[in-house]
Order: C-alpha cells, then sequence, then structure tokens
C-alpha cells in the first residue's frame, strides 16, 4: 500500500484530499507524502510513522535528543545541508544520523565513505523541520548559501582590495542580484519572521557581521557562519535595491522599505541604514498586518481596566491618552481602540508618522515636515471634514496640544499618545508644554499607561519556590505560594518566554483630579488621589499576573519602577 492509503486506512486523511494531493502532483516522481504535508493535510510526525514501519527505521524526535557537536563538527556541511544529515550518537561502532528522506540511499553512501567501512550507519526519522532546526542552530542562518556562494568565488587572488572604489557600484548591483544573495537575505527575512521578531538588526564590527533579532522586545543574537562577513557588502546592497535606495550613497543615512510574501503572509519592512566605521549598519522593522489583528480583550487588561476602558472609547467627545516609552504597545492598543469602535455610523481619521498599519474603514494621513505636514497642520483640516473620532500618533508640542483639546472641546473623541512614565505625570507633561490648566482638565477624560512584559512559555513552564530574600519588598507574596518561570526549550529558543502582553493602570479623570490638574499639582498628588479612587498601579498590576502565572518578577522589574 502506498502512504496516502494507508493514511487513509488510518483516518489520518480524508480521500477528498488524497486526490487533490495527486492531482496537484506535477510528476509521477514528486512524493506524495511531502505534498500531503506542504497542503497541511496530514501531520508530519504520522508520514515518518508510516515510512518507518514501512522501511523498519526508528523514527525520533530530536527535541529530545541531546546531539554529540564533536560528531556534528566531522560532517561535511554538504552532507548537512544538502542532503540533511544529522549525526546524533555514536554507539560503539556504529553511528546513528537522523535523516527526513530515507530514499536518499547516495547521501549515506557518502557517509559511509567518509566514516570507512568500520563504522556503521544507522538511519533514523526524523521531521525535517526539526532537521532544519538544528542545522540553523548549529551552523548559523543561511549556512548553506554561504557555502554556495563562497564555491563561487575563484580562490586564486592574490590582490584584496580593503577599501571602496569609486567604479565599484556596477559591480555591487550585479553581485546584490546574484541568486545567491538574494537567496541568503530571503533566508534572513524568513528566519525572523519564523520567530516572530519586530525588528532585524545588521551590524557590521572590524572582524564580524553581526545578525540579531528583535524577538518580545529583548534583541537576541543569531548564530551565523563566520564567513558571512565576506558578503558584508552584497547583502546590504541587496537590501538596498529591494528598497530601491542609492546604493552608492554610503555617506549618509537612508531610510526606505519594501513589501514581501513570506511564508504565505503579506509583510511590510520599513528600513533604515547608517554609515558606520566598518560599513553600513541596517535596521529593518517588520510589520505584520496579523499581529494587528487583535482586540481590546486579548492585550492583557484585567476586567476592571477592560470595562473603564470600554467605556472612555464610546464617549461622545474628550481626549484619552496612552503613555509609556517606545516599544510599549501604544500604536497596538490604539488600533484595537479603534477596531473596537469602527463602524458605518462614524468616521475616524488618523494622523500618524509613520502609518504602521492600513485599518480598514478608517481614513489614514502620515505627517510629512518635508512638505509642512506636521501632526497640528493635518488636525486642522480634519475638522473641515467631519469627523466623530480623530487619532493623534504623537502630542509632541504645544501648537499639537492646543489643536487636539480645541477639536476634543468642539465634540470629538481624540485619541493620543504621549512619552511619560506613568499616567499621573501626563497631565504635568501637558503644563510643561505651556498648556493652559483649565484646557487640560476640562477636556481630557482619562489616562492609560502601559508597559510589555514577557510571558512565560507554555510549553516548558514549571512551578518554583522563591527565594524571598530576593523579592522586591513592594512584592508581598502569602506564604506557600509558588511562583513560575520557563526551564527554556525549543518553542522559546531556550529563553523561557515567548509572546507578550501589557501592565496597565489607567485614571479616569474625576472632580478631585481635575481640581488638583488646575491648581498645577505635581504627579505625585495626582496619583494619590488615583490610588484613593481605586488606582491599580504598573507594578501593582504586574505583581497580580505573576501571582497569575503569566510572567515574572524580574520581566516586571526590567519593564518598570518603584
Amino acid at each position: 500500500m502506498s502512504v496516502g492509503e494507508i493514511l487513509l486506512e488510518r483516518g489520518k486523511l480524508t480521500a477528498d484530499k488524497l486526490q487533490s494531493a495527486l492531482a496537484a502532483r506535477k510528476s509521477p516522481y514528486d512524493r506524495l507524502d511531502r505534498i500531503l504535508v506542504q497542503m497541511g493535510f496530514v501531520n508530519e510526525r504520522d508520514v515518518l510513522e508510516v515510512l518507518g514501519e514501512q522501511m523498519q527505521i526508528d523514527v525520533v524526535d530530536l527535541s529530545e535528543i541531546d546531539i554529540d557537536v564533536q560528531i556534528l563538527k566531522k560532517m561535511p556541511q554538504k552532507l548537512v545541508h544538502k542532503r540533511g544529515l544529522i549525526p546524533i550518537e555514536m554507539r560503539g561502532d556504529t553511528l546513528r544520523v537522523a535523516t527526513a528522506d530515507p530514499y536518499d540511499i547516495t547521501a549515506f553512501d557518502e557517509l559511509r565513505m567518509l566514516f570507512g567501512h568500520k563504522v556503521k550507519i544507522e538511519p533514523v526519522l526524523a521531521a525535517e523541520s526539526e532537521i532544519q532546526r538544528l542545522i540553523r542552530q548549529h551552523f548559523g542562518v543561511g549556512g548553506s548559501t554561504i557555502d554556495e556562494m563562497i564555491e563561487e568565488q575563484t580562490e586564486d587572488e592574490d590582490i584584496e582590495l580593503l577599501t571602496d572604489s569609486v567604479d565599484e557600484n556596477g559591480d555591487l548591483v550585479e553581485m546584490a542580484q546574484e541568486a545567491t544573495v538574494v537567496k541568503l537575505v530571503n533566508e534572513i527575512l524568513s528566519e525572523a519572521i519564523r520567530d516572530k521578531a519586530s525588528d532585524i538588526h545588521i551590524e557590521p564590527y572590524e572582524d564580524d557581521l553581526k545578525i540579531r533579532y528583535r524577538i518580545d522586545g529583548v534583541l537576541q543574537k543569531t548564530q551565523l557562519p563566520p564567513q558571512i562577513r565576506r558578503f558584508q557588502a552584497a547583502i546590504i546592497s541587496r537590501i538596498k535595491i529591494m528598497c530601491n535606495l542609492n546604493i552608492a550613497e554610503k555617506r549618509l543615512p537612508q531610510d526606505g522599505g519594501f513589501k514581501a510574501r513570506i511564508h504565505g503572509r503579506e509583510i511590510d519592512f520599513r528600513v533604515s541604514v547608517i554609515p558606520t566605521g566598518y560599513g553600513e549598519a541596517v535596521v529593518l522593522r517588520i510589520l505584520d498586518k496579523q499581529s494587528i489583528n487583535i482586540s481590546l480583550q486579548q492585550l492583557g487588561m484585567d476586567n476592571e481596566v477592560l470595562t473603564n476602558f470600554n467605556a472612555l472609547i464610546n464617549q461622545p467627545h474628550g481626549i484619552i491618552l496612552v503613555t509609556g516609552p517606545t516599544g510599549s504597545g501604544k500604536t497596538t492598543t490604539l488600533y484595537a481602540a479603534l477596531h473596537a469602535i469602527v463602524s458605518d455610523k462614524i468616521k475616524i481619521l488618523t494622523v500618524e508618522d509613520p502609518i504602521e498599519y492600513y485599518l480598514e474603514g478608517i481614513n489614514q494621513v502620515q505627517t510629512n515636515e518635508k512638505i509642512g505636514l506636521n501632526f497640528a497642520r493635518a488636525l486642522r483640516s480634519f475638522l473641515r471634514h467631519d469627523p466623530d473620532v480623530i487619532l493623534v500618533g504623537e502630542i509632541r508640542d504645544r501648537e499639537t496640544a492646543e489643536v487636539a483639546i480645541n477639536a476634543s472641546l468642539t465634540g470629538h473623541l481624540v485619541f493620543s499618545t504621549l512619552h511619560t512614565n506613568d499616567a499621573a505625570t501626563a497631565n504635568t507633561r501637558m503644563l510643561d508644554m505651556g498648556i493652559e490648566p483649565f484646557l487640560i482638565s476640562s477636556s481630557v477624560e482619562g489616562i492609560l499607561a502601559q508597559r510589555l512584559v514577557r510571558l512565560i512559555c507554555p510549553h516548558c513552564k514549571e512551578a518554583y519556590e522563591p527565594d524571598r530574600a530576593q523579592l522586591p519588598p513592594d512584592f508581598v507574596l502569602e506564604p506557600g505560594h509558588k511562583l513560575h518561570r520557563g526551564r527554556g526549550c525549543r518553542e522559546c529558543r531556550n529563553i523561557g518566554y515567548r509572546g507578550r502582553l501589557g501592565i496597565y493602570e489607567l485614571i479616569m479623570m474625576n472632580d478631585e483630579i481635575r481640581e488638583l490638574v488646575v491648581q498645577r499639582a505635581s504627579g505625585g498628588r495626582i496619583q494619590e488621589a488615583a490610588v484613593k479612587h481605586g488606582l491599580r498601579l504598573l507594578r501593582e498590576d504586574g505583581w497580580f499576573k505573576i501571582k497569575a502565572g503569566l510572567t515574572t518578577p524580574e520581566e516586571v522589574l526590567r519593564v518598570s519602577k518603584v
């Protein structure tokens, strides 16, 4: 029986899906099992078990096996990259080797010639995704592509030019368009999307080229082949070409962007290039449209904050401010709020710098300082477009603040952000801009401060008894209460965290707080009054989420202060 027929018999596959997979074969030599996995009809593990039974080969889970690195180093990279062979362990004179393709007989013949006849080769089956993960882990992202690029280079060059030539730009364009360079850059981008990174940092140093991904708000170094430094110019030129930037200009910063379809998803990249002492450094901001389709319920607000915030965003007029440092999730919160209220009955206008995501049913404007289109000017134009709700990307100066306040006082609901450390100091920040206190008091309806903390990885989460002496004094833990942490596993890149959620404090303006604003009271006095009326501070919300087993004390301490 064929693999498809066995899977059908075992109930792992329907007849319709089997026929669809058969129809998708372009030639009789295309393997049906791979087509079934690619189309998502069956699990890769189910296919391996059938192949293992047919060929009497063991099936292993590589995530549960410690790979012998010394044996791995002896393997030619050609066998690892091109043949997908991973040596697992040496048992006496038997070498166990994992493969996802048991039909590749020539690969095992090459392996036998390498190790000699005294060593027996025992093949075992493993998932191709696991094999590729181990290859990236031990040989670096794009390792096979780097090998191809090195093979293509001539080895008999006696002179290596160490300074850039004026006439080299034509060569750079040609090199950047080569299939191997294109493939290498694609692998770097694909790995970042696979790891759910928000940014890619490409950083040149004297003897090295580092690539780091920002994952869940923290930069993590990526394993790369050491030879990648030789292709620095080609990699950066390829990225510049993708952004339609000037590859000849290496002395000035440049900004651009491009779109790409990766793993079936349309991804936007914002790119910034700056000159450094050892070449150009590049940062690519990844804007995944799927990540913004999030509701307020998924952000991590507790029931009380969520209820109050929902009441705020459904008011007919006033200003709602979201505060926090860069990267604290303010834009995501505002987009989720707009997504919650958007309808055919109201008109929503936004002015942003830049527009990160395009939202259905909302008119969005991007600022352009070169032609004088700033937040304040766009806001003035908005008022002639009869909007119900206005989003201002950020209140940076007095002019923008005054126009936003006037818009709120004339019957519009205004959302905006401020860079302050907590909710209480947002009022004093606007006072510092020169705004009259009675205007702030009469227009601001609520202030939400937030931070993002990493979630404990659900795949390796474990309970532990904390050392109470190491906990901060404001964190009260009941006797016998255990906390949670992540051990580290393949799902979280052995970090112990996977995903993020917010911690919040929401000040709802009331008569007492408004009177304090009019009196130009300090942020401390405003916070005391808010706490008296039930405000839960950022750190208190963080402690609540620690006790709920969602995050760790280290994460809350990382993003908040006493």
